[in-house]
């Protein structure tokens, strides 16, 4: 959802999907933490530059965005009326195969 003006997707607040928290789980725990860290500036009304937020090309049905949390790890999401359903968290390569 973008709102003309206002800079962009604006998220209120997200779910976890089955699959979000089973990536989760096989994270180490200061990954885990740094995920905690960006999925709370992910709700912030001025997101932090080091949250890269992008759209992935090729998915239109639902639009999936990423945003990093480290150099290799990425976490996808779906946005439908301001509420963020995360997908997945893993790193770049696998992302990639299946977001």
């Amino acid at each position: 959802m973008t709102v003309p003006g206002a800079g962009g997707v604006i998220i209120t607040s997200w779910r976890k999907t089955k699959r979000f928290h089973k990536d989760y789980d096989r994270l180490p725990l200061d990954l885990r933490d740094r995920v905690d860290l960006k999925l709370q500036d992910l709700t912030r009304p001025l997101r932090p530059a080091g949250l890269i937020f992008e759209k992935l090309k090729g998915y239109t049905s639902p639009d999936i965005y990423s945003f990093h949390v480290t150099g290799n790890y990425k976490v996808t999401l779906e946005i439908a009326d301001g509420c963020a359903l995360l997908r997945r968290v893993a790193d770049h390569d696998e992302i990639n195969r299946a977001p």
